[in-house]
């Protein structure tokens, strides 16, 4: 079974209209949807209604959260320091995807990019 983590600007992007296209991945089969704490509280902080906020609640109750384990990120992964607990969180999560709209910092190790990483 699949386990997506939701990046933070997934989490902010389906919880901002309640007619958003993300929210299909709260209709997917077989797949478990997970996330952080972390990425929870950076969504909710840049939500600025409170209609956003109820909706990131309701959406948050069907995803497990993780928090970012402490050790190091796997050798060859270079993200910046506040990506770091998302990746972290990730990996603690076992995440098979990491699902995230941060084409310029988790783009080089996309499906389409040459580069993989495990941990």
């Amino acid at each position: 079974m699949d386990r997506l983590f939701l990046d933070a600007n997934i989490l902010f992007s389906a919880a901002y209209r309640p007619d958003a296209g993300l929210l299909w991945f709260w209709k997917l089969k077989g797949v478990i949807l997970c996330s952080s704490h972390y990425a929870l509280e950076e969504a909710r902080i840049n939500l600025a209604e409170s209609g956003q906020r109820r909706r990131l609640s309701k959406l948050a109750r069907s995803v497990r959260l993780f928090d970012a384990a402490s050790h190091d990120l796997p050798a060859g992964l270079l993200v910046p320091e506040k990506d770091a607990p998302i990746v972290l969180a990730a990996i603690e999560a076992r995440a098979t995807h990491l699902i995230t709209g941060d084409i310029r910092h988790f783009g080089p190790y996309s499906a389409a990019s040459s580069k993989e990483f495990s941990s």
